[in-house]
């Protein structure tokens, strides 16, 4: 059969199934089974007799989207809450990837601004950081105790605080991508500018290495969650300015779907960062520096493969599983 052909007979049926993976119709999953099952005989059929053709590739694609659907529903009966984090969101952090890159690029540009209008402007870090905060942490400097700063208030008081005070930073780096992704990057702005000005400051007073190992022991979960929720701000302002060949409404809610999801799973890592910082980091100059270091780059392994390398080995897995079905 010509492949013009096929494609001409086959059209109609492909562009209904793009709609069902869009969420446009609706289909029960003995339907999308159904589905499932003459896609791959269309996708077998194109990759013997069109192997190099655009066609197969679209075809291999479509499969995968309507696997992952298949995948989801199918799932719904067991731990909805260990389906989440395990597999929908690696997903959703996978075909988003490049947005968590763009978060990281402009946080740390933005970092490097902090650092260098540190250094260019001693009063940088005054007017950001406010003039008690500044004088108490010198205070505590000059009696050696850089990170004196995490030791004030109850740890139970401190920490309650600490999460909710988190969780609002984020949800302001989220929600501000309503207005086009703008918002989010204003917040994400602030917040690095501050973090490159908080640690530059710590470098001029000579106190860099005491500081890094308080800071850091809550501030790689706080910082990294910091980083995907802008990263979820900038996915909702894309839906917003780039719907693609959804209606802006549509492109928009599904935006919102998606992001929101991704934004709920740095939710434990921000009560984490918080109970770190409510009950360890007031012990970091008496802890020894090998359980600072564990404990920082423990963390940083974890929310990192997390985010950068699981949702590449969960996407993986789906494509072989979807081969497997082919074969």
């Amino acid at each position: 059969m010509r492949e013009v052909y096929f494609i001409k007979q086959n059209k109609e049926k492909w562009l209904g199934i793009e709609q069902v993976i869009q969420g446009k119709i609706k289909k029960n999953p003995d339907d999308l089974s159904s589905l499932y099952i003459n896609l791959v005989n269309d996708l077998s059929f194109a990759q013997t007799y069109y192997p190099k053709s655009n066609t197969t590739v679209y075809l291999n694609h479509l499969s995968s989207q309507i696997f992952q659907k298949i995948y989801k529903t199918k799932r719904v009966e067991e731990n909805r809450f260990l389906y989440f984090f395990k597999t929908e969101v690696p997903l959703l952090v996978y075909q988003y990837r490049r947005y968590l890159l763009y978060a990281f690029l402009f946080f740390t540009l933005f970092t490097l601004i902090g650092v260098l209008s540190a250094i260019y402007d001693k009063d940088f870090a005054n007017i950001i950081l406010g003039e008690d905060y500044v004088n108490q942490t010198i205070e505590n400097i000059k009696k050696g105790n850089a990170v004196g700063i995490y030791q004030s208030g109850s740890t139970w008081g401190s920490t309650i605080g600490i999460i909710f005070n988190n969780i609002g930073v984020g949800a302001k780096l989220y929600i501000y991508g309503i207005a086009g992704g703008v918002g989010t990057l204003y917040a994400l702005l602030s917040n690095s500018v501050m973090l490159g000005s908080f640690q530059y400051f710590f470098y001029d007073y000579g106190a860099l290495k005491d500081s890094a190992r308080g800071i850091w022991l809550h501030g790689v979960f706080e910082i990294f969650s910091m980083v995907v929720e802008a990263m979820c701000g900038l996915i909702l302002g894309a839906s917003i300015l780039f719907p693609k060949t959804f209606s802006r409404f549509n492109s928009f809610k599904n935006g919102f779907r998606d992001s929101f999801k991704i934004f709920l799973s740095t939710v434990p890592f921000t009560i984490c960062a918080g109970i770190i910082e409510g009950y360890v980091t007031r012990h970091a100059l008496k802890m020894p520096l090998f359980l600072n270091l564990i404990i920082i780059f423990g963390s940083l392994a974890v929310i990192g493969f997390y985010y950068f390398v699981y949702p590449s080995i969960v996407n993986k897995k789906i494509n072989n599983q979807i081969n497997d079905a082919i074969l």
